[in-house]
C-alpha cells in the first residue's frame, strides 16, 4: 500500500532526474528544462518558506521510503477555501497501479477533512487522458477549455480546467476501495 509524507531534503535527487526527462515532463503543464541540483535545492528551500500556503508531499510505500511521486496543494488560500493540485508520478513502471488515485484521494481528502477547505482546482493537458480519468474518478468536474494555454513540443496546446467541491468528493470511497483491494490480494 502507499502513503504520503512531507516532501524531503533527500527527495530531490530522485525528482531532479524526473524533472530532467522529457518523456515524463510531456505529460505536465510545465515546459521541458535543464534543471540542475542547485535549481531543486532552491526549489525546496522555497517550499520549507512557503509551508502555510504549499502542502508537498513524496508518494511512497508502507514497505519503502523512496520516492515514487510528489503531488502538491499550491496556492493555499484560507480566505475563500481553494487550492491549487499538482501530481508526478516519477518512473514508467510506477503508471498504471493506482498510485494516482490513492495519492489525490489522500491530498484531496485532507485538503477537505485536515485544512477546511472546500474547493480543490487543477489544469490538465487534453492529452493527458490517463491523468484525466483518475480526476474524474476521484469526483473533479471539468469546468473548462483553456485554449493553446502552454507551449510544449514546439507548439501551443489545450488544457482543461478541472475542480472538484468538498460535496462532490468521491475519492475517499475510493480510497476505500484500493484499500480494500490491497488487503484482499495479500490475504
Amino acid at each position: 500500500m502507499y502513503k504520503l509524507r512531507e516532501l524531503e531534503r533527500k527527495d530531490l535527487q530522485i525528482i531532479n532526474t524526473w524533472r530532467n526527462d522529457p518523456e515524463l515532463i510531456q505529460y505536465l503543464g510545465a515546459p521541458y528544462r535543464f534543471i540542475n541540483m542547485d535549481v531543486d535545492n532552491q526549489f525546496y528551500d522555497g517550499y520549507m518558506a512557503s509551508r502555510n500556503t504549499t502542502v508537498r508531499c513524496a508518494i511512497v510505500t508502507d514497505k519503502s521510503d523512496v520516492i515514487l511521486g510528489l503531488i502538491t496543494l499550491a496556492n493555499v488560500n484560507y480566505l475563500n477555501q481553494t487550492a491549487v493540485l499538482h501530481i508526478m508520478i516519477g518512473d514508467k513502471e510506477n503508471h498504471g497501479k493506482g498510485i494516482g488515485t490513492f495519492a489525490v484521494s489522500t491530498m484531496v481528502a485532507h485538503a477537505f477533512y485536515n485544512m477546511n477547505l472546500r474547493r480543490v482546482e487543477l489544469n490538465v493537458l487534453t492529452s493527458n487522458e490517463r491523468a484525466i480519468h483518475v480526476y474524474e474518478k476521484v469526483g473533479f468536474k471539468r469546468e473548462g477549455l483553456k485554449r493553446k494555454a502552454v507551449y510544449k513540443n514546439g507548439e501551443f496546446v489545450d488544457m482543461y480546467s478541472y475542480a472538484v467541491l468538498k460535496e462532490e468528493f468521491t475519492g475517499i470511497n475510493e480510497l476505500v476501495n484500493i484499500e480494500s483491494a490491497a488487503d484482499t490480494a495479500s490475504l
